[in-house]
């Protein structure tokens, strides 16, 4: 008599077939492959060796975002820090059976907490036992870099991974570090009560964005009684205090470091695999997300493309179905956004404003004096910003102001699908709103194009047949 094997209560019992797909790592990249595979009918095995839900959910989106919604309330110096912690666990505990295992496992997927390791091209090796597989999903995600700065082991070190184990308010805080963790870290904990020094290196802080944006953002900053010094580095630790290279001193209770990221590839047996790393730790890989080894995809911030959440989450889709489906879909960078979410919101994508005037680029910027939803609520310090192509195409932007991430989904649609600036104008848009940026610097092309020489002597002969037709 035989017996049927439950492998999705038991996925490592010796004997089984090769799985369809092996995900390794149980973020937003890994969970959305191994849904989208499973949706498929395939077999799917996903392993994580901590926790599933990723970064985002425990130490990324979820909390900070929580965070900063607490710091940008009205009254946030009356709120209490601890308070104001216990939110961002609410927030996780709510959102966390999402990404549980449970859910997993009841959308088709067996799921496994171990290390993994990969054995060979097809093979690897999960809790001790060896695991064969017909594709594979890599989607081990990064971690906050922490550089080995002389004195540093006598600081209290934070990350965007450690900072939610506080639970007191820090006093004083320095933020090394001024992108878009640093300034949303920095402005919330300000806000909340802390005395913030921001420390960045460069000339200025928000560096892949608009200069306009970043200088817009370095005011509310200041604003906000952080002291951002750029063009600055730590070079030493004295005890608790930070020594800068131009030798000026900076006390602090902690010391938040946001100076980047490192791909999680390590320990993975990789080389076994025969799956290529690149020069800065990312697995490579084609523009449909395989690796060199033509059985195992690679999907989020283990790859060299930007690390964010809902970029990992469009990786894991596209992994998934390339891997089970033989699909041939293909990244596509061009429209990928990006929000920094201090107050006002920094959201851009694409085409920087600084290559108007190069072959045929054009920028279009209004600032939110003329937007009246800006003047009703007292917010007008930000501006939008349209970049347009030869042929009036959207091919960026970047918008500064409250909830400019909502507003930067139309622009960012309009790209993906090649609507020009005169499509934008043509929708009607509801009045007042901070998308009114959009529509009045759609418009402003559009009245640009409607003074042209042959648009005017087109407009002018319409005109003299409608006469004609129309003599009393």
């Amino acid at each position: 008599m035989v017996t049927s094997v439950d492998w999705a209560s038991d996925p490592l019992q010796p004997g089984r077939p090769p799985w369809d797909l092996v995900v390794v790592g149980g973020g937003t990249a890994g969970i959305v492959a191994a849904k989208t595979a499973a949706d498929t009918g395939a077999s799917v095995l996903l392993v994580e060796r901590h926790r599933t839900g990723g970064d985002c959910l425990w130490t990324g989106c979820v909390p900070s975002k929580t965070l900063l919604g607490q710091a940008h309330r009205s009254d946030a110096a009356g709120v209490d820090f601890g308070a104001a912690m216990a939110r961002v666990h609410r927030a996780i505990e709510t959102i966390e059976p999402v990404d549980s295992p449970t859910d997993l496992r009841r959308a088709g997927v067996a799921v496994v907490h171990a290390e993994a390791r990969f054995s060979g091209p097809r093979s690897i090796v999960v809790d001790g036992f060896e695991v064969h597989f017909r594709h594979a999903v890599l989607a081990t995600g990064s971690s906050p870099v922490v550089p080995p700065i002389p004195g540093i082991d006598g600081v209290s070190v934070l990350t965007s991974d450690s900072v939610w184990s506080l639970t007191e308010r820090p006093e004083r805080l320095l933020v090394v570090g001024g992108g878009s963790i640093g300034c949303e870290l920095g402005q919330a904990f300000a806000r909340l009560g802390s005395a913030v020094t921001l420390v960045e290196g460069g000339p200025r802080i928000l560096a892949p964005e608009d200069p306009d944006a970043a200088a817009v953002i370095g005011t509310v900053l200041e604003a906000d009684g952080i002291d951002v010094r750029c063009d600055a580095t730590v070079v030493e630790f004295d005890g608790t205090t930070a020594v800068l290279d131009d030798g000026s001193r900076i006390d602090a209770d902690h010391v938040l470091f946001s100076v980047g990221r490192r791909p999680t590839t390590e320990d993975l047996g990789l080389d076994r695999a025969g799956i290529e790393i690149g020069d800065h730790g990312h697995v490579v890989v084609d523009d449909r997300l395989r690796t060199t080894n033509h059985r195992v995809w690679a999907a989020g911030d283990v790859t060299p493309h930007p690390a964010f959440t809902h970029v990992a989450g469009v990786h894991g889709s596209l992994a998934a179905t390339n891997a089970v489906l033989g699909l041939r879909r293909r990244v596509d960078l061009a429209t990928v956004p990006r929000v920094t979410y201090t107050q006002p919101e920094v959201a851009a994508f694409g085409v920087d404003a600084d290559r108007a005037g190069v072959e045929g680029i054009i920028a279009r910027t209004v600032h939110h004096e003329d937007v009246d939803r800006a003047v009703t609520e007292g917010q007008t310090e930000g501006f939008t910003r349209l970049v347009l192509d030869r042929r009036g195409r959207v091919v960026g932007a970047t918008l500064v102001g409250p909830r400019a991430g909502e507003s930067l989904a139309e622009v960012v649609l309009a790209a993906r699908h090649g609507l020009r600036a005169r499509d934008l104008a043509a929708a009607m848009h509801a009045y007042p709103t901070y998308a009114d940026g959009v529509w009045k610097a759609a418009l402003a092309q559009l009245r640009d194009d409607l003074a042209g020489p042959w648009v005017r002597r087109t407009v002018s002969l319409l005109r003299s047949v409608r006469r004609l037709l129309h003599r009393d």
